[in-house]
């Protein structure tokens, strides 16, 4: 029951509804952020589909995930010689319009491509023997996102191959730190090569 209840939810939140847009907006105004967006479409895309493989995309993105990162920029949490400087120019009434504007736009999806046995398998039920949860059970189904308005977790279906594997080795790495109860560094140290891989694959085409 739980499984199927999971599932409502998050179809339900991969739809892009306006009721569902809307909530992933956050308290923004996504016609201000569009203007206000101007240099971050310049590396992320005027729809928030990045031109580079190791830029993530952010269209549908949770604007509260986003304001998140940008605060994680500035507080010196998360690091990128880029996105530090970058994230110092914004203020909290321009964070919040720019978050709306890159959630407001379609979520982003993949080609379908990278489908295998061994990732599927991890995405959905994980491996509890070596700390590894089920990818689903924060991301949710497909990756589109466990709900509309949280911030801890983030949409990652259909996300760039590229930056999700780069995510992956920091968090092994330590390098990056900001997940809820450091639970991304856990799972990333137990993945193995070939199994980043393969989820990298597997995801970003979802």
């Amino acid at each position: 029951m739980v499984a199927i209840a999971l599932l409502a939810t998050t179809t339900a939140y991969a739809a892009n509804s306006a009721d569902i847009i809307k909530q992933r907006n956050g308290n923004g105004d996504p016609l201000a952020g569009k203007a206000k967006s101007a240099l971050c479409q310049g590396c992320h895309g005027d729809l928030g589909l990045s031109l580079d493989d190791l830029i993530p995309h952010l269209g549908g993105q949770s604007a509260e995930y986003i304001a998140k990162q940008i605060r994680n920029y500035q507080s010196g949490v998360r690091k990128n010689q880029i996105m530090n400087a970058m994230a110092m120019t914004i203020n909290d009434d321009d964070l919040f319009d720019i978050a709306a504007y890159f959630a407001s736009q379609e979520k982003m999806h993949g080609s379908g491509w990278g489908d295998n046995p061994v990732a599927k398998n991890l995405f959905i039920k994980g491996d509890a023997t070596r700390n590894i949860r089920p990818c689903m059970a924060c991301h949710g189904v497909e990756g589109k996102g466990k709900a509309p308005d949280i911030a801890t977790y983030p949409v990652i279906g259909g996300q760039r191959k590229a930056y999700l594997r780069a995510q992956l080795i920091n968090w092994r790495k330590g390098k990056r730190t900001n997940s809820r109860g450091g639970v991304m560094n856990t799972i990333a140290k137990s993945l193995t090569d070939p199994e980043i891989e393969a989820l990298t694959n597997y995801i970003s085409g979802l």
